[in-house]
């Protein structure tokens, strides 16, 4: 039985590998084991949380994984949106594709971390590009149909999920919240992607598909 630990980014992350991922890996003879980015800070003797600013302390983190796990495997799930600017590549990124500029940043976050038991993953674009896989799963908490319409739309204008932009302003996330104005990650992203299956979900969204079977390949795999 294979070992991997996914770091996440946050809650909805760490949700999503225990709800969604978890089940089809352990029948592959895999156990994936998620771990939220911590993010509290010390304050006047207070702890209290905030955002990832640095790339510097996920890379920490990362580090502290592999080597705590020399035998076993570590990967991420971090969103291309609002990674930190000091993430290694970010500051040249390639010409092209969405997948391009992806592709780039994981090699480089590979390279920079340099472990041979590291995989690393950055969702393109953020994990509420995935929802998009199957709008219809939106009627779980959308009782219009009008708007479940509104969000087949921006689907069928893209030829994938994951190119659904990283704009502030129009980011799969921002899109939604236009729609649907009372849309919470933690409360409402999971339970739209058990709606929709990680299966469905493989399926539209190439890369998430190609880290899937990536993890999957290591049932075989020695370190």
């Amino acid at each position: 039985m294979k070992r991997v630990y996914v770091f996440c980014e946050g809650q909805t992350e760490e949700s999503f590998v225990k709800e969604l991922m978890y089940s089809s890996f352990l029948s592959n003879n895999i156990i994936l084991f998620p771990i939220i980015c911590t993010t509290k800070r010390e304050k006047s003797g207070l702890k209290y949380k905030g955002g990832i600013s640095s790339y510097a302390k996920i890379r920490a983190e990362l580090l502290k994984l592999c080597l705590s796990h020399k035998h076993e495997y570590v990967t991420m799930l971090f969103d291309y949106y609002a990674l930190p600017s000091d993430t290694p590549g970010m500051d040249n990124l390639p010409q092209g594709s969405s997948l391009d500029k992806i592709l780039y940043l994981e090699e480089s976050i590979g390279s920079d971390i340099n472990l041979n038991n590291f995989i690393p993953n950055i969702v393109l674009h953020e994990f509420e590009g995935l929802l998009f896989s199957q709008p219809e799963a939106f009627s779980f908490c959308i009782k219009s149909k009008r708007d479940i319409l509104k969000l087949k739309e921006i689907r069928d204008s893209h030829t994938s999920p994951e190119e659904i932009d990283d704009s502030p302003l129009t980011a799969p996330s921002k899109r939604i919240l236009n729609i649907f104005p009372s849309y919470k990650k933690v409360l409402h992203g999971v339970n739209i992607a058990r709606e929709i299956g990680m299966h469905t979900i493989a399926g539209e969204c190439k890369h998430f598909s190609d880290w899937v079977l990536r993890i999957l390949s290591l049932s075989e795999a020695e370190i």
